[in-house]
């Protein structure tokens, strides 16, 4: 682990190569798993306080679910906030297009209905963000669905820190961006 300000950051953002290839995984990620997308509260309340600008975007079966269990629930196993997922895994908040899902929030926020993006959990895939202490920890999660990510990523020769400047930048502000891109300079001259 490398340590940036105040965020312990995994060498692995800095070796691995990753680009999303939607046409490939066809959004794996919002669909598989045995949960739903990690939460904070502050999300929670901008996506209570937008809920009826994404609304037009979901689908009935989304609609159902959001009108029957709400948006969000607590993981039995850790406790942590997750969002629905409707039977099969798919997150509440999913909508198929073309075979290929997409994200309401997401769709919301490019029509200009909301300022907000999608959690920081979806924004950040495939890094994880955790607590530990002060630190704000970075790992990147190794999944078989984003094989062909890794593949894309191979191919065109971006690191995932590269890939994932803006959802980094959201989180950790642009400062540390431009100190994660001072270090993976660095280390790169290391390799």
């Amino acid at each position: 682990m490398l340590i940036i300000g105040e965020a312990l950051v995994s060498e692995d953002i800095l070796e691995k190569k990753f680009v999303c290839h939607l046409d490939k995984c066809k959004g794996q990620c919002c669909v598989s798993g045995d949960r739903g997308a990690p939460l904070v509260e502050d999300e929670i309340i901008i996506i209570q306080n937008n809920i009826e600008a994404i609304k037009p975007f979901m689908d009935k079966e989304g609609l159902a679910l959001l009108s029957k269990n709400g948006f969000h629930e607590i993981d039995p196993d850790d406790g942590e906030l997750i969002t629905t997922c409707r039977d099969g895994g798919a997150c509440v908040f999913v909508v198929f297009e073309n075979g290929i899902t997409q994200c309401a929030i997401e769709k919301a926020n490019k029509a200009g209905k909301t300022d907000f993006k999608k959690p920081m959990s979806c924004h950040l895939y495939p890094i994880r963000a955790s607590k530990y202490g002060d630190y704000t920890v970075l790992n990147y999660d190794k999944w078989d669905v984003c094989n062909p990510a890794c593949s894309l990523g191979e191919e065109l020769n971006i690191p995932v820190y590269k890939f994932l400047k803006e959802p980094l930048t959201r989180k950790m502000g642009p400062e540390w961006y431009q100190d994660l891109e001072n270090l993976a300079i660095e280390w790169k001259g290391k390799m």
